[in-house]
C-alpha cells in the first residue's frame, strides 16, 4: 500500500551538499516511494562533487544569492515538468570566518548575507516557482528545533531561522489568494551533518544533546527526512504554516536529574 501517496509525484529539492545532507536523505526516501526528484545544487563545483552520488538523476545548478539564477532554474524545471507537487528548501549559510563573537558584535554584512541565503531564498524560490506548483502542492523548509535557546556556538543563525519560521504563515496567506499550496518546516534537533560539523563547538553540543534526550541518542538525519517526506505527501494535507519539531523530546529534559547532579558536583 502506498500510504504516503508519493508515487509519480514530482518534487524539486534545493540544497544537497553530500550524502550526509538532510536534502539527500529526503530525496533518497522520496525516490524509494516512487517520486520523481529534481535536484538543485549550489554550483558547478558542487555538481561535479556529486557526480557519483546523484548519478542518473536530474541535477540543476542555482546560486540562490543570484535572482537571475533562481528564475533560470525555475524555467529549466518548467521544461522538465509542467507542474510540480512539492518543493524542498534545505539551504543555510552563515559566515563564521572571523570566529565566534558575542551576538551584539555581529557584523552587518555577515547578518544580511545570512538572511539572504538562509531565509529570503525560501521566499524568492517560492515566488519563482509559484506558477509551477500544483494547486495543492507542499513546500517544506528545514529549520531548527528552537530559535530562543541562546547558544553561543550557533552565533547569529537562530534569529534568522526565526524569520524563516515566521515566513511560513505569510507565504500561506499570500499563496491562498490563488492556490492551496502548503508551507511547513521541519525543525530538527542537532544533526550529524557536514555543515553542522563546521560550526565551532557543535560537536560538544551534539554530545550533550545525546545525554539530554530521554532515549539517549540524538536525532538522525533520516528521522528529519522522514518528517519532511510526510509533509510533502498528501497525507499531511491538514498541516499548514507549521514548524514540526523533531528533537526526540530533548526540549523536555534539560533538567534531567542525572545531568543536574553532574553539573553541581
Amino acid at each position: 500500500m502506498d500510504f504516503l501517496q508519493l508515487a509519480d509525484k514530482t518534487i524539486v529539492i534545493f540544497g544537497v551538499a553530500n550524502k550526509k545532507s538532510v536534502a539527500y536523505a529526503i530525496g533518497k526516501t522520496l525516490e524509494e516511494h516512487g517520486a520523481r526528484v529534481i535536484y538543485v545544487v549550489r554550483s558547478a563545483a558542487r555538481l561535479t562533487s556529486l557526480e557519483k552520488t546523484l548519478a542518473g538523476r536530474t541535477v540543476l545548478v542555482c546560486d540562490v544569492e543570484d535572482q537571475v539564477q533562481i528564475d533560470a532554474v525555475a524555467e529549466s524545471v518548467r521544461q522538465l515538468a509542467p507542474k510540480i507537487d512539492g518543493l524542498v528548501h534545505s539551504i543555510a549559510f552563515a559566515d563564521y570566518s572571523g570566529g565566534m563573537r558575542p551576538f551584539h558584535e555581529t557584523g552587518r554584512a555577515q547578518f544580511l548575507r545570512t538572511v539572504d541565503v538562509s531565509c529570503f531564498s525560501f521566499i524568492a524560490i517560492a515566488n519563482a516557482f509559484k506558477d509551477l506548483l500544483a494547486p495543492q502542492a507542499s513546500v517544506v523548509t528545514i529549520s531548527i528545533s528552537t530559535t530562543t535557546m541562546a547558544s553561543e556556538n550557533y552565533g547569529f543563525m537562530a534569529p534568522i531561522k526565526a524569520a524563516l519560521d515566521s515566513s511560513l504563515a505569510f507565504l500561506v496567506k499570500s499563496f491562498s489568494a490563488f492556490s492551496q499550496v502548503r508551507f511547513n518546516a521541519v525543525a530538527a534537533g542537532l544533526l550529524k551533518t557536514s555543515a553542522s560539523a563546521g560550526i565551532p563547538g557543535y560537536v560538544d553540543s551534539y554530545l550533550y544533546a545525546e545525554q539530554v534526550i530521554p532515549r539517549g541518542a540524538a536525532v538522525t538525519t533520516q528521522e528529519a527526512a522522514n518528517v519532511a517526506c510526510f509533509l510533502l505527501s498528501p497525507r499531511s494535507s491538514g498541516i499548514n504554516a507549521q514548524k514540526l519539531i523533531v528533537d526526540a523530546a530533548m526540549n523536555i529534559n534539560y533538567f534531567d536529574q542525572r545531568i543536574v547532579e553532574r553539573a553541581i558536583k
